[in-house]
């Protein structure tokens, strides 16, 4: 990787020190990440609810809550349309929570993968109307689905979109649009997810009986919609995550407590990485897996033994997801393997018959972080082709697509990841356009991986203070990631040790103190390390609990030989 120290000044992080009385680590931090002014500084470590923006400032918020006031007055159905994903689900479970508990009489529909595909669909517009239903509110989709609200609007049911998706040059026919991303649309956070939008929504129906406990207990589910979809954690999204993961620790609805249970995290406090990677996936697969209507089951449960058997039903499916995962992965990794022409690509497309759709999405997000390339990943069944794609920093994939837009049958995604139907004898032109779309606009450098480190340190100052003051820019992930640091010369105190077949650990000594260190997925180091070696290293700093102790430990990033101090 190609180390790149983030630029500090001196003089703002010694202002952020002295004024705000942090340690002079975490104020190089800080500067670095742009908060030169103490204020904005106080304001990102002290968030607070009272920095959530008023809903009304969103573009169409009041023309959404008048249909909806007038819906739940005159008893007529409402549908809320979801999507398959955890934001979609969870946008779903809120705003069904929020107009349940106003009277109104509602649904919701959460269309299956394979059986009804992404986004809003013509068939299932005209089901809900003649169903009865009489006021249609899509959430984490709808931006786009210009054909499908027309013919809502043909019959007669007036739709209320909230998305957070880019819009196209034309707005789509709806009742209300609630989107920051609307050209006219002059609220203040651009960066929320579908969960975030919809929550804007329940908070303007809610008004005055939205108290802060109230708040508190939606923001358990609007912080893992949040979180799951990788949106910056910054602004509101921040608080969401910060007061949303206080109380998923303590967890009352029979489901979310069920489904904290199966992932393990019973009694222990929930970081943003725990839902990410074991809250989340479960979530997850349902709707990779089988149906995502289980996942609206789960939340609006009552008993807990129901409730259970729905949690459990959503462990055996990740663990399904995740066999079916590796072995479309090693797939991958086999036609590579045999092309010789890699090395030379400035982009990837696999393609496989039977891949199962649910899957390729994060079989293509880690080929890409493996290769540092951006990849499409194809799985094709009875001529059919369903891909997915995920990017790399300076890559705008949703263009990208564009590009090619006359292979697709459907298309549509954002910068990092996008998603698409073609006929199958489509794939090669659509190596060959998205090799040529790459090699335009990617140099040489592109290709080459950054590491981010944003402040250097002794390996003295690697203590607990140190730890702590990082601690106080959580949760972190993408637009506010963690920390990573640089200290040069420790010295590897033992034999590394392999484990899980891929994961290294290793014992470094620096400033007279023997730590833990752990390199996930590095296994291809251990030949070029070796017990009393030198080492400069990039890493993470985290609490360790085993067997009752907790231990400082290093989350190695990246390493380089060092001279001998």
């Amino acid at each position: 990787m190609r180390w790149e120290l983030t630029p500090t000044d001196p003089a703002a992080a010694e202002t952020l020190r002295q004024e705000l009385e942090i340690p002079a680590t975490l104020a190089r931090v800080m500067a670095g990440r742009g908060f030169a002014e103490p204020e904005r500084a106080y304001q990102f470590l002290h968030p607070s609810l009272d920095q959530l923006h008023d809903p009304f400032r969103m573009a169409g918020m009041p023309e959404a809550v008048e249909r909806l006031r007038r819906a739940i007055h005159g008893r007529e159905k409402i549908l809320i349309y979801g999507d398959y994903d955890v934001d979609g689900t969870m946008a779903a479970v809120a705003l069904l929570t929020a107009l349940t508990s106003l009277g109104a009489v509602v649904e919701t529909f959460i269309p299956h993968r394979t059986e009804d595909g992404y986004g809003m669909q013509i068939p299932a517009i005209e089901r809900a109307a003649a169903q009865g239903f009489r006021v249609i509110v899509s959430v984490d989709t709808g931006i786009r689905e210009h054909p499908a609200l027309v013919r809502a609007r043909e019959l007669g049911l007036d739709c209320i979109v909230t998305d957070h998706h880019l819009p196209k040059e034309t707005l789509p026919a709806a009742c209300a649009i609630l989107n920051p991303h609307r050209s006219d649309c002059r609220y203040p956070d651009k960066n929320l997810s579908g969960v975030g939008v919809a929550f804007k929504l329940v908070q303007a129906m809610m008004g005055p009986e939205m108290s802060e406990p109230l708040l508190k207990s939606y923001l358990k589910i609007i912080s893992i919609g949040t979180i799951a979809d990788v949106v910056p954690l910054i602004g509101e999204n921040r608080i969401f995550a910060r007061f949303g993961l206080e109380g998923l620790g303590r967890p009352r609805q029979p489901g979310l407590e069920a489904l904290i249970k199966v992932a393990g995290l019973e009694g222990s406090p929930i970081t943003a990485g725990d839902v990410g990677f074991r809250i989340a996936p479960r979530l997850n697969a349902a709707g990779r897996m089988e149906d995502a209507r289980s996942v609206i089951e789960l939340f609006s449960a009552t008993d807990a033994k129901h409730a259970e058997s729905i949690a459990l039903r959503l462990d055996a499916l990740n663990r399904e997801r995740q066999r079916i995962e590796d072995h479309i992965l090693a797939a991958a990794l086999d036609q590579a393997a045999e092309d010789s022409e890699i090395p030379r690509r400035r982009s990837l497309v696999f393609a496989g018959e039977g891949w199962h759709p649910g899957v390729i999405g994060i079989v293509a997000q880690r080929l890409a972080e493996r290769f540092y390339r951006p990849t499409l990943v194809v799985g094709m069944a009875d001529g059919t082709g369903r891909g997915s794609g995920r990017s790399i920093p300076g890559f705008n994939l949703d263009q990208a697509l564009a590009d090619s837009s006359n292979l697709f049958e459907r298309f549509g995604g954002h910068a990092q990841a996008g998603g698409f139907t073609l006929r199958s004898e489509h794939v090669p032109e659509l190596r060959r356009r998205f090799e040529a779309y790459a090699q335009r606009v990617l140099r040489p450098e592109d290709l080459e991986p950054r590491l981010r480190i944003d402040a250097e340190v002794a390996p003295h100052d690697v203590d607990w203070p140190l730890l702590n003051a990082l601690d106080r820019l959580e949760p972190c992930g993408p637009g506010n990631p963690t920390p990573v640091l640089l200290a040069r010369g420790f010295t590897i105190a033992a034999p590394p040790l392999v484990l899980h077949e891929k994961h290294l650990k290793l014992k470094v000594r620096g400033g007279g103190r023997i730590y833990d260190a752990l390199a996930w997925n590095k296994r291809a180091w251990m030949n070029s390390l070796s017990a009393g070696q030198w080492l400069d290293a990039a890493f993470t700093l985290e609490e360790n609990h085993y067997q009752g102790f907790r231990s400082l430990q290093l989350i190695l990033k990246d390493v380089r030989p060092a001279a001998a101090a």
